[in-house]
């Protein structure tokens, strides 16, 4: 790697800007998860918003988050990097205004097949429960308009990280929690009071939160220089190009959220209350993934774009390299803190009102099995991108559909065995297979990664994780630690306090007598931040 740290720098940077902005959503994030946690438990009224908001949350990702928004952003990158302003705005707009009446369409169609889009999701047992179906419907209709705003303001989003705008858009989905939070708990008072069913607030809340997460970024787009023009141009070849892109994609994209709908379908036929246990533990498998894998891709996408865009191809092998060493130094003690420390951490989140100590354990069951995939999950998020920009979707598409196959068979072949712990379980599996297919495809498209660049960075952070490992298991055998441990919620937090800092001092001391140079650059850019 000739020039490793000025990219390794240039990306930390945006990553931490990300990182800061997203830690602050994930954390709002958890806020609502615990009042849903209180409000609703886990069962009957929180099941059905989960299956209800999965309808347009599927669709926002392949349209929000994932095709719409790789495709734009490397057909965009080129644009302002070769077109001038002047048409990279034009195409801006007409992007908006043409994702804005199909995705309006879209909606309507929604809307109006909502009950056989629940009943087609769902197992026999789910629709056996008198009245859980109809709450799913009216729990559909109200949240699929969600898809616009959201997508919508994924293009923004793209918009503003191309013109090097990170910390707005990373904030905008906090805007979202702040939204549904008050909106939504608020709405689920008033509606309760009034003898409707609580949870149909929490859906109100949920567009609240999406008008909010656009409309916080629209300041900022307007000072990037944006200039709306309205109309809509069809045979425009940078949104042809946009399609282009998105249709592979799209098919590349749909086995991933097939695997959701079929985890769905199964979690619907096991005990009540597995959907929302294994939603409340992908939220918080979430938050590394955000923190880390998402921050890294949003980060990294614009440079490598560039780098793309500009046929340098030995700086884009060192890029993406960077932020794949990142990624690991990041999750991989992530994912063995969310294992070891599972089942304390979603009783300090979650276990409060009507979330009980059996929902806790379960909950955190599902968690581990999540927790095995964080790696993949977020290097995945870090390579797909790359392909992108490189205009070439079908080793994505490809690697979606082996996921999917994986998932199905793990997922037979160990339900009956692991019950609602399989699903998790076949999501790592699925994610892990599609990782090391796309770094062998990247491998052969790049013509060589700086491997062992990658291999010597791997092997000082699973070392630095062995020692935090052994660290947090000898403190879950102390006696001092475990009279902390159910004295009351203060103490249960000091307890997890102490575990989860002084692992991380532990790892971190490791790596930095290894001399990994991803996590110096990483603290150095913090330390900078904070000094101002």
């Amino acid at each position: 790697m000739k020039k490793p740290s000025e990219d390794t720098g240039l990306i930390a940077r945006s990553a931490g800007t990300v990182s800061i902005a997203v830690m602050c959503s994930r954390v709002l994030g958890l806020v609502r998860e615990q009042a849903f946690a209180f409000m609703f438990g886990a069962g009957f009224a929180f099941d059905a918003f989960v299956v209800a908001f999965r309808i347009p949350n599927l669709l926002r990702d392949l349209f929000g988050e994932g095709a719409l928004s790789a495709a734009f952003v490397a057909v965009f990158s080129d644009y302002d990097a070769n077109k001038g302003e002047a048409a990279t705005w034009k195409l801006a707009s007409n992007v908006l205004v043409f994702f804005g009446i199909l995705l309006s369409i879209i909606t309507l169609v929604g809307i109006f097949f909502a009950e056989p889009l629940v009943r087609f999701m769902v197992d026999a047992d789910f629709e056996a429960i008198p009245n859980k179906v109809a709450l799913t419907r009216l729990l559909t209709m109200i949240m699929f308009p969600f898809l616009v705003l959201i997508s919508l303001s994924s293009v923004v989003m793209g918009v503003l990280n191309t013109k090097g705008r990170f910390f707005v858009p990373a904030m905008a989905s906090s805007f979202f929690n702040i939204g549904s939070l008050l909106g939504g708990v608020t709405l689920a008072f008033v509606l309760g009071r009034q003898g409707h069913p609580s949870i149909v607030g929490m859906a109100i809340g949920t567009l609240i939160g999406g008008g909010l997460q656009l409309v916080w970024q629209l300041p900022t787009l307007k000072k990037a220089g944006f200039s709306f023009t309205p109309g809509l141009n069809l045979a425009d070849p940078g949104l042809r190009r946009i399609l282009r892109l998105m249709v592979p994609a799209l098919i590349g994209l749909a086995p991933l959220q097939v695997n959701v709908l079929v985890n769905t379908y199964f979690a619907s036929s096991l005990a009540e209350g597995s959907l929302s246990w294994l939603n409340y533990a992908f939220r918080l498998f979430w938050l590394p993934v955000g923190l880390f894998g998402v921050a890294m891709s949003t980060a990294a996408m614009p440079v490598i774009s560039r780098y793309a865009a500009l046929k340098d191809m030995e700086s884009l092998r060192d890029a993406c390299v960077s932020a794949l060493t990142m990624a690991f130094c990041l999750t991989i003690p992530a994912a063995a803190g969310l294992i070891l420390l599972g089942e304390p951490i979603v009783r300090v989140i979650f276990e409060h009102g009507r979330f009980d100590a059996f929902t806790t354990i379960k909950t955190a069951e599902a968690l581990s099995f999540y927790a095995m995939g964080l790696f993949a999950y977020s290097s995945v998020k870090i390579m797909v991108p790359v392909f992108y920009a490189l205009d070439d979707t079908k080793y994505p598409v490809i690697g979606s559909f082996l996921a999917m196959g994986s998932n199905v068979l793990v997922i037979f072949a160990t339900i009956h065995t692991l019950q609602h712990k399989a699903l998790a379980f076949s999501i790592s599996c699925a994610m892990t297979l599609n990782f090391l297919f796309l770094i062998t495809m990247l491998y052969r498209k790049l013509n060589g990664l700086p491997l062992i660049y990658l291999f010597e960075g791997l092997g000082k952070v699973i070392i630095g994780t062995g020692a935090m490992v052994l660290w947090l298991i000898f403190l879950g055998r102390s006696s001092a630690l475990a009279l902390l441990q159910g004295q009351g919620i203060a103490l249960e937090i000091l307890s997890l306090f102490i575990s989860i800092g002084s692992g991380a001092v532990l790892y971190g001391f490791m790596l930095h007598v290894f001399k990994l140079r991803e996590l110096n650059v990483i603290v150095e850019k913090l330390v900078g931040r904070i000094r101002g």
